[in-house]
This record gives structure tokens, C-alpha cells and sequence, in this order.
């Protein structure tokens, strides 16, 4: 059934956005996910196996935050042949998000531009949902603060309490460009009072899955290293790297390139690799990364990985390309790891020669917007 998907791919572009992505959500609930452009899957190639965190990853491929954020389809997601799928970003409360419309392609730049705003039905329905479900391969959850909460620390909180027995992993998004304040808390003082304050929580739990944090690209480099420090003193498992960003590159030229809201999709592609190398140095290679931004083939997939990931996610290109995009992904990666003498992901992890980082204040490639 995967040649339907561009006469599928066509009758929902002709649909706003979001009614388009709800009548997906509801064709995957219902099984109908080969329908939509999924087909018979082949086992992964066993060059695509690493084990992260105590975690078995079939293949590196996972699905971005955003695509499920109330936890809807995590398993027909992982039954389209992802290695991982994130759920997510759930906040505490439920809350609508931003005012429509809010979610814009860009198919010429092939991009979107969203500035959702945190819409969740709440951590009560993400619980529900992930408590109901037989935990065989890996979920994580991407967690949000409120709107109008006054304690975001305490959203966090509350989020690692009622889910840390539930995910697989967890993220702070501190990072989406669409809640105001957000990206505050990506500041060195606060991101360190903040994951302290979150890693002790974990604790209280009695659970301990991997606490990741997901960063903006829109960094300073003083912020870059600022956040790889706070990462390595605190003792976070890993760096997702990264959001969207609100940076417009001057070439883009889909009608709705301005609006306001985060950009994804190709043009975030190399400046967010440029920074997930550079986060990789940062770190001194002693953090996990998750590669995020731009993919759309195996190449972008290895790109990432020899920047630095040892995961990579995608989002905006299944929109282009449908299901059908997991399975090329995972092919061509392991194709591209024999034809270079790799025996497995793990070796090809941060293998591409890069420039020194960059001093403070000096402008960097990923300082290009993505």
C-alpha cells in the first residue's frame, strides 16, 4: 500500500495542517498505519543495534516530540519500524495551546513553521494511556511546563514523579520557542538549580530512567558551553540537540516563511548538525546525543551520527514522505556503515573530522538559522 501515500499525501495537503495530522492520529489508532504508506517490514540490520542507557535500540531511528503529544500511537508508530518513539510535550494541566492557526508548511523550503504552544491534554491522559500499554520497546516522554504556571521547576517535577515508572527516558523541553519565558531556563544559573532539583526528584521515585534535556539552536556560543558544562556537573544522561528554531535564513521562499513560531524541516539541517558537533566536543564526548533537524534520507541520518548522535529523530519529513521514509532511513545506514568499514553505529559516532570550537563571541556555522 505505500504507492497510495502520494494520492493520500494530497488529499490531506489540501487540509489545514493540524485537521490533517488529527485524521492521521485517528487512521494510526485505528491500524491503519500500512495504509498511510507503512509496508512490510524487514528485521534491522544488526549493524543498527546499540545499547544506550541500559536501553536495547533495535536501530537509531526514533520519532521527534510533537508528532504524538498525548500518547495516542506510540506503539503503531514502533510497529512503522522506528527504533524509539517520543510522546510528548505533555504539560502538567491540560491547556489548548496557542490560537489557530498555528501550524503553516513551507513546501517549498520543504519546512514548517508551528508555534503550538504546548496544546496537551495533561499528564492524566499521557499516564493513563502509557499505564494501559505492554512496555516491549522504547517510549519516551517529553515533558512541559504550564503556560501560567509561576513554578516551573514544580511542573517539571510533577511530570518526573507521574511518569518516571511509565517512560523508558525522559526530556525537559526547555527549549520550544512558542511558551514565553521558556527558553530562560536554558541559562546557566537556572538550568543548574533546575536539573539538580529534577535528578533528585528521579531519585525520590524509586525509578530511574535517563534524564535528557532538550537545547534551542538559537545559542549563544557562551550559552553552548555554558549548557555543555552544566550537562557534565549535574550529571544529566544526555542532550537532544535540538528544537526549532525562530531564526529565518534569508533563502527561504514559501509564502508563509515569516510567520512567527519555530522553523523545521531542511533548512535546519546543517546548522543543527554544525551544533550537535559542536556539543559533542563540548561534552567531551561523555553524553549521549540525539541528533535532531532536517533528516530526510540515510545520508542526513549518518550526517548526524558521525557529528556526534548516537540517535537521531525525525518529524517534519514524514510528512513528505510518509512511513515508508523509516525503512530507507534504516536501509541506507546500514549500507553506508559497511561501505566504511563500520562494524556497528556505535563506531561511526562522531567520527567526522571538524574545525576547533569556536571562542566566545565569534560567530559559528551553527549560528546560521536552521
Amino acid at each position: 500500500m505505500a504507492s497510495l501515500y502520494p494520492v493520500i499525501r494530497a488529499a490531506l495537503g489540501r487540509l489545514p495542517p493540524e485537521a490533517a495530522h488529527e485524521l492521521t492520529l485517528r487512521a494510526l489508532e485505528l491500524g491503519l498505519g500500512d495504509f498511510l504508506g507503512g509496508s512490510a517490514r524487514k528485521p534491522d540490520s544488526p549493524l543498527l543495534a546499540q545499547r544506550l542507557w541500559d536501553l536495547d535500540f533495535a536501530n537509531p531511528v526514533g520519532l521527534a516530540a510533537g508528532y504524538d503529544k498525548d500518547a495516542r500511537v506510540p506503539d503503531a508508530m514502533l510497529g512503522l519500524g522506528f527504533g524509539f518513539v517520543e510522546v510528548g510535550t505533555v504539560t502538567p494541566r491540560p491547556q489548548p495551546g496557542n490560537p489557530k492557526p498555528r501550524v503553516f508548511r513551507l513546501e517549498r523550503d520543504q519546512a514548517v513553521v508551528n508555534r503550538m504552544g504546548f496544546n496537551s491534554r495533561g499528564l492524566d491522559a499521557v499516564c493513563d494511556r502509557l499505564s494501559r500499554r505492554v512496555r516491549s520497546r522504547i517510549v519516551g516522554v517529553n515533558l512541559g511546563r504550564n503556560r501560567d504556571t509561576k513554578d516551573a521547576a514544580g511542573d517539571y517535577t510533577e511530570g518526573i514523579r507521574r511518569t518516571a515508572r511509565l517512560a523508558d527516558y525522559l526530556v525537559i523541553n526547555v527549549s520550544s520557542p512558542n511558551t514565553p519565558g521558556l527558553r530562560e531556563l536554558q541559562h546557566r544559573a537556572l538550568l543548574g538549580s533546575l536539573l539538580e532539583r529534577l535528578i533528585e526528584v528521579r531519585a525520590e521515585t524509586g525509578s530511574r530512567p535517563p534524564l535528557l534535556v532538550k537545547i534551542a539552536p538559537d545559542l549563544t556560543p557562551q550559552e553552548r558551553r555554558d549548557i555543555a558544562q552544566v550537562a557534565l556537573e549535574t550529571g544529566i544522561d544526555g542532550l537532544i540537540v535540538s528544537n526549532t528554531t525562530v531564526e529565518r535564513p534569508p533563502d527561504l521562499v514559501s509564502r508563509n516563511a515569516q510567520e512567527a513560531g519555530g522553523l523545521s524541516g531542511r533548512p535546519l539541517f546543517a546548522p543543527s548538525t554544525a551544533l550537535l558537533g559542536e556539543m559533542y566536543r563540548l561534552t567531551q564526548r561523555r553524553l549521549p546525543l540525539i541528533g535532531v533537524g532536517g533528516i530526510a534520507s540515510a545520508e542526513d541520518a549518518y550526517a548526524k551520527i558521525r557529528a556526534g548522535a548516537s540517535l537521531v529523530q525525525l518529524y517534519t519529513a514524514l510528512i513528505v514522505a510518509g512511513p515508508k521514509l523509516v525503512g530507507q532511513i534504516k536501509s541506507g545506514l546500514a549500507n553506508l556503515l559497511e561501505r566504511d568499514g563500520f562494524g556497528s553505529i556505535a563506531e561511526a559516532v562522531g567520527t567526522e573530522p571538524r574545525a576547533p570550537v569556536s571562542e566566545p563571541n565569534k560567530p559559528t556555522p551553527a549560528a546560521i538559522p536552521r
